[in-house]
């Protein structure tokens, strides 16, 4: 229980905490950016697999 007193006290448990949610918000944005870059991508590749395909089969 101390600790946690002592913690609450501490300036540097305040940053701490600030830096560790920017960290956790930085975080939540490169996933959700890396999904949209992988549905494009994805769709992209889709997209060219269609083509060959259809490249392949012929006329």
């Amino acid at each position: 229980m101390n600790l946690l007193g002592a913690m609450l006290r501490d300036e540097g448990a305040a940053s701490l905490t600030e830096y560790a949610l920017v960290l956790a918000l930085i975080a939540v944005v490169a996933i959700v950016g890396l999904q949209h870059v992988y549905e494009a991508v994805s769709a992209t590749l889709n997209t060219v697999s269609d083509k060959l395909t259809a490249a392949q089969s012929g006329p």
